[in-house]
């Protein structure tokens, strides 16, 4: 019988052997949305995989209330990289690069290279922020140095993306665990590291959540919780334009409008949602009002 691999879900696991909690992230549909936004040149379109399963692992262990982000800012071909997962589970990336792009894509050679952690609810002001070191080549190496430096805590990150899916493994050492038995087993994150090395790229994108954990650890008793859903989702809307337009002020708004034969159209670059807004609407929306007009489309 073929196995259906379960897609767009994320398994928070705890090894109760080995006192180490775990998330496992699995993409498919909304990774397969974000990736066919642009033709991505093949490095980058992985490390955008990885980086959009990053952004959902990450919120496995953590309450969060509005979204976790993943951003990369460079002067370098690659300009810009962006992956967010919010707390309803919605997840959103995308990339912009100038060719030729490197290849392989090393992040610590890129210059005047920026990476940040963005947690929090950006309309109510409450943001935390976290800059991450790009001493490594690779983005899983440079969040588990992250992980080293801001939480004291030893973690291990697996990541992998092609164009159909992408999946990660996070491991973190529970604070002064190493296993519930008696006497403290201090080699069990040894022994836990060492059977998550065995685990090659290809593997994990052809198994399921499930199997894989049992391979890896079934002799570390894997405790799965509640399987958490997750799917592709925009968190533009037609206030959050408004409120752009706004802050642009009238003379560029009235500016655009003359260049537009009358009309404002702002297409979202994560889901190509169109807004638009004629002369009325524009008065509207200065004025601190709303526009008559909501409607809008999409791609």
């Amino acid at each position: 019988m073929e196995t259906v691999l379960v897609e767009d879900v994320l398994h928070r696991f705890v090894l109760e052997r080995a006192g180490v909690r775990g998330v496992l992230v699995r993409l498919g549909a909304s990774w397969r949305e974000v990736a066919g936004r642009a033709d991505y040149p093949p490095p980058l379109r992985e490390l955008l995989g990885q980086s959009l399963v990053a952004s959902a692992l990450l919120t496995g262990n953590i309450k969060l209330e509005g979204a976790l982000s993943i951003e990369l800012k460079s002067s370098g071909a690659l300009r810009l990289l962006f992956a967010e997962c919010s707390d309803q589970g919605r997840l959103r990336g995308l990339a912009r690069w100038a060719d030729p792009l490197p290849a392989p894509l090393d992040l610590s050679t890129l210059p005047d290279a920026v990476m940040a952690i963005t947690i929090g609810h950006a309309e109510r002001g409450q943001r935390y922020q976290g800059l991450v070191e790009l001493g490594q080549p690779d983005l899983a190496g440079a969040l588990e140095n992250y992980f080293r430096l801001s939480e004291q805590l030893p973690a291990r990150l697996l990541l992998a993306a092609d164009g159909e899916h992408a999946v990660g493994l996070m491991l973190q050492k529970l604070p002064g665990e190493g296993g519930h038995g008696a006497v403290e087993d201090e080699d069990a994150w040894n022994r836990v590291l060492h059977l998550t090395g065995t685990l090659g790229h290809q593997e994990m994108l052809a198994t399921t959540p499930e199997q894989l954990l049992y391979r890896l650890y079934h002799e570390e008793t894997v405790r799965l919780f509640e399987p958490r859903p997750l799917a592709f989702g925009c968190s533009c809307s037609r206030e959050r334009v408004e409120s752009m337009l706004r802050s642009l002020g009238r003379d560029e708004v009235e500016a655009a409008l003359a260049a537009r034969d009358g009309e404002i159209e702002v297409i979202c670059e994560f889901c190509a949602q169109r807004y638009t807004f004629d002369r009325i609407d524009a008065e509207h929306v200065l004025s601190g009002g709303v526009s008559a007009d909501t409607s809008t489309t999409s791609q």
